[in-house]
């Protein structure tokens, strides 16, 4: 009799596993975008560089001693900022005696214009020689060229007084530094490397059988590979000149000014290859990765049937795709499919945020498509919740007590 009651406790816990096991999972909630048509060109993928298109090589016109350097090297600087400040403390004396030498000489204009007007009356009335009224006149001549000589000298040396201050061309990042405090510079060292933040481009080599898709003015994805982040690109042309080894032409392509990068940084260039054609375009957010390939869900009675696509060109936020069975208007799930399996069922929302706050504000955790928090808890809330449950027990075990 023992042996028979056992018997149907094994067969009943079996049962009890196999019914739930085979529960299928609940309806997960799920946004759903609907591919598009398109006439689009494939792209390839290929590795290119960052330059600055716009570098100054800064030098200085005057020679004297370094007080001040205000940058280093990879600072962002703005148009006119000062970048190197040369010792101006002789050239502010050269300066000011000049203007002294300019006042003397006033007084020497003056005084030789009064003579010359005295002995000008005096030769008109034949008192005077005309040895003496030409030394009167071009005594005061000379005293004017004179004027003039040191005006001008004056002019060069306020000119080396803002020459000994050098300020950034334009804005930009300094690449390259020469110099520092306490250094003696001659006419002409180089000092520093300027790169125009305005001029960023991407140098990118493509073989010369490509060319021919290329158009200048097009915009293409970039991939910065070392921030994984895209940014839009636009070819502005090629170099003039192939590698001379492998044919290869380089395209040059601007992309937006930005900070935290090098020159020679790589990126990935995403570049037509072939002429438009009619593809297939669907949200980037609705390709997912298996086993090294790329499937999307789509929505088939309610079910959400996983597909293999084989994406063709890369749009920013898009994908083209060459799969016959992707047609226009194929809904394809583009939130809510990083949790869903193979033919489970769904419930299709506008968004899955508004899930989330109609959820939180019932007082319930947000719905995901395995049933359980899209965030997982941390172990304090954990250890709440399992003590709530405990008091929860015992309060009851204790009223069933007292009953």
């Amino acid at each position: 009799m023992k042996k028979i009651i056992n018997i149907v406790i094994v067969v009943g816990v079996v049962a009890l596993c196999s019914r739930v096991y085979s529960q299928e999972p609940p309806p997960a909630r799920v946004v759903v975008g609907k591919a598009v048509t398109e006439e689009i060109s494939t792209n390839r993928s290929v590795t290119g560089v960052i330059y600055y298109e716009r570098s100054s090589q800064l030098s200085t016109e005057v020679s004297g001693l370094v007080e001040s350097v205000a940058v280093s090297q990879g600072d962002q600087v703005k148009k006119g900022d000062i970048l190197v400040h040369l010792n101006t403390e002789l050239l502010e004396k050269e300066i000011s005696l000049t203007k002294t030498r300019i006042q003397q000489i006033d007084l020497r204009i003056q005084h030789a214009e009064k003579n010359y007007r005295r002995i000008e009356r005096l030769y008109k009335s034949s008192v005077s020689s005309e040895k003496d009224y030409d030394d009167a006149l071009y005594a005061y001549q000379d005293a004017v060229k004179e004027k003039q000589a040191l005006k001008d000298s004056l002019a060069r040396l306020l000119i080396q007084h803002g020459r000994a201050v050098i300020k950034a061309p334009f804005d930009g990042i300094i690449m390259d530094k020469n110099v520092d405090s306490g250094a003696w510079v001659q006419q002409g060292k180089d000092l520093m490397t300027i790169g125009s933040s305005n001029d960023l481009f991407v140098k990118a080599p493509i073989a010369e059988e490509m060319v021919r898709f290329i158009k200048e003015g097009e915009s293409v994805q970039v991939l910065i590979n070392a921030y994984n982040r895209e940014v839009n690109g636009i070819i502005e042309g090629i170099d003039p000149v192939a590698d001379l080894k492998t044919k290869n032409i380089f395209i040059k392509i601007r992309i937006p000014p930005m900070k935290m990068v090098a020159q020679n940084m790589s990126v990935s260039v995403f570049v037509p290859d072939s002429e438009k054609r009619q593809l297939t375009t669907l949200s980037r957010a609705a390709v997912v990765k298996f086993q090294g390939r790329d499937f999307v869900y789509v929505i088939n009675e309610s079910r959400a049937s996983l597909r293999p696509v084989n994406v063709v060109a890369y749009l920013g936020n898009k994908v083209g795709v060459d799969n016959p069975d992707m047609v226009h208007g194929t809904p394809v799930v583009i939130e809510g499919n990083e949790r869903l399996r193979p033919d489970q069922a769904v419930v299709v929302v506008d968004s899955l945020q508004n899930v989330v706050d109609i959820a939180s504000t019932d007082g319930k955790a947000p719905y995901s498509s395995d049933n359980k928090s899209s965030e997982l808890p941390d172990d304090k809330s954990a250890d709440s919740q399992d003590d709530k449950n405990e008091d929860s027990k015992h309060n009851k075990d204790a009223s069933t007590g007292e009953n």
